[in-house]
């Protein structure tokens, strides 16, 4: 009877779609196990096609390419101690399948598909996959190992099963997204399904950006009397190796391998940062444009640019006009320089003129107001969009999401852009993590030390600058206030009642809820950006453009 048992974690960030370099990447890591004399690889959920593929699901030579290219990998054992769970899509039957597949020796020897599919939130696998059966653990060199996929620890009910059929330890791949508080809630499944079990359970997760979503990884393992085995880094790629023994019939991890996680603030940081990197390499660009007003939106999203890709890789563009501040182009100026990006000014004077003296036929018996506001930021848009193209950069934008929900952003203006880093951290955060970056600076982060955001930027009131001394709080209720309520209606889902019975204006509230649903058109033709939160616009929130609802409350 085996007694060792020295496991290889592969946390990993693949890419969706990309079978021969997530093979590569497979490969070296089974490499480095195999170097590590490891008896078993885990790889993370779906690892061949990446996840999630969604509608590459429905294409059959994408299903078998995606199996060929998970025999390739398994080819790789042959003549090896090792035995790889390789998990990918499966098809049997004309059924699609979630699984994991042990290859041993060089072939694909048994395979166990996810019986729990999510349907919920971000993930909808019941339109791709069918639910497997409740599994039975593998027998790998010997020992019986349960190999719950996933959501399949959300629920009781197949670890309980693998408990039931012998499993003597559970390995549970994953593909589970961040958002804040996410490691806690993972560490509270992953107990109670030890307590239910009495089994050591070792929790990998995938790790990278892939769209909107953000993988943190932080995989770990706990014993059976739930002390951690080991904790393995947040945000970056790791082969992690632990070795178990068995004791009076009990699997144990003897020497805890703990890695801290980060505080809070870091873990918001790192997402945006790792989401905007694979976002921008995986879809092979190189560098980034964005328009660097002077305020803190464009501020911290130049920070975690330049965090992201290198100095080198930024451009920064000021388009002034008419209404921009001195105290803005200053500003903006000396953000660029602490950064130390390319910066350039373009003014866009004479082609917002140029367009309101074309549009003037039409426009010449009613009051200037908010059309020829929006030209000017439409006129920034397109000088931004001609840099993106001419120059090959991605152009970034730089709404909050505090802006984004009530619709405080002008669409075909400063919404043109093809990723928007802040996408999903409401105004006070982004206050909040310009200050917290200043002070702290991440271990895979690139940019330099100290204060790269000018405190003058964090301290004055915020202006879309489009009028003579405008300023955001002149239509939006202060942003203390803006976020509180927006937070009870989207993430709490809280009716008009309930929030006002908190404490809040029912005039304000109303108003707050109406500009929520009418800004919904310009969310669906917005960037994407990284999900930071458990309900994002929307790839974790999707209301109907045509909304004819709304909550009167009482």
């Amino acid at each position: 009877m085996t007694d060792k048992l020295r496991i290889a974690l592969a946390q990993l960030n693949p890419t969706v779609g990309a079978l021969s370099n997530n093979l590569e990447k497979g490969k070296k890591a089974l490499a480095e196990a195999i170097a590590a004399k490891a008896d078993i690889i885990l790889y993370p959920e779906l690892f061949i096609t990446g996840y999630f593929p969604e509608d590459l699901l429905f294409k059959p030579k994408f299903v078998a390419d995606a199996m060929e290219t998970a025999c390739l990998l398994a080819e790789e054992t042959k003549g090896q101690h090792i035995a790889a769970l390789i998990p990918c899509v499966w098809r049997e039957s004309d059924k699609l399948f979630n699984a994991v597949l042990l290859a041993q020796n060089g072939k694909i020897v048994d395979w166990r598909a996810k019986h729990d599919l999510p349907n919920d939130d971000v993930f909808y696998e019941m339109r791709y996959f069918e639910a497997g059966g409740l599994p039975g653990p593998f027998n790998i060199h010997d020992v019986r190992i349960g190999v719950p996929i996933c959501e399949d620890i959300w629920w009781p009910d197949v670890c309980e099963c693998l408990a039931e059929t012998g499993a003597e330890m559970l390995l549970c791949p994953n593909g589970s997204p961040y958002w804040r508080n996410k490691q806690d809630v993972r560490m509270n499944e992953v107990v109670q399904r030890i307590v239910e079990t009495d089994l050591p359970l070792l929790y990998l997760n995938q790790v990278g950006g892939q769209d909107e979503l953000v993988f943190d990884g932080a995989s770990f393992g706990l014993n059976a009397d739930r002390s951690l085995a080991f904790q393995a880094k947040s945000f970056e790629e790791q082969l992690l190796i632990s070795d178990w023994e068995r004791e009076d019939e009990q699997w144990v991890c003897n020497e805890p391998q703990v890695t801290n996680l980060g505080s809070e603030d870091e873990a918001p940081w790192r997402a945006c940062v790792v989401g905007l990197r694979d976002y921008i390499h995986k879809n092979h660009f190189k560098s980034v444009v964005l328009g660097l007003s002077g305020g803190i939106d464009s501020a911290i999203v130049a920070a975690l640019a330049v965090d992201a890709l290198g100095a080198e890789n930024v451009h920064c563009i000021m388009l002034p006009y008419r209404y921009t501040s001195e105290e803005s182009l200053k500003d903006a100026k000396d953000c660029a320089e602490r950064l130390g990006v390319r910066y350039d000014v373009v003014s866009i004077g004479d082609a917002v003129e140029a367009a309101n003296d074309a549009l003037s036929p039409i426009f010449e018996s009613l009051a200037p107001g908010l059309a020829e506001e929006n030209i000017q930021s439409r006129m920034r848009g397109t000088y931004l969009m001609g840099v993106s193209n001419k120059l090959g950069s991605m152009l970034l934008t730089t709404g909050n999401k505090s802006e984004m929900a009530v619709g405080y952003a002008t669409i075909y203006g400063d919404m043109n852009g093809g990723f928007n880093p802040i996408k999903d951290l409401y105004k006070m955060q982004v206050y909040h993590l310009a200050e917290w970056r200043n002070n702290n600076m991440p271990d895979d982060c690139l940019g330099p030390k100290g204060e790269v955001i000018p405190t003058s930027i964090i301290t004055k009131a915020p202006s879309a600058e489009l009028r003579e001394d405008q300023k955001d709080q002149d239509s939006l209720p202060p942003y203390p206030m803006l976020d509180a309520i927006l937070q009870k209606f989207v993430e709490g889902e809280e009716s008009v009642e309930e929030i006002i019975a908190e404490g809040f204006d029912a005039e304000i509230v109303a108003k707050v809820q109406k500009l929520l649903y009418i800004a919904e058109y310009k969310r669906r033709q917005s960037a994407p950006g990284p999900k930071l939160t458990a309900k994002a616009f929307g790839f974790g929130r999707k209301y109907p453009i045509t909304n004819g609802y709304r909550d009167q409350g009482n």
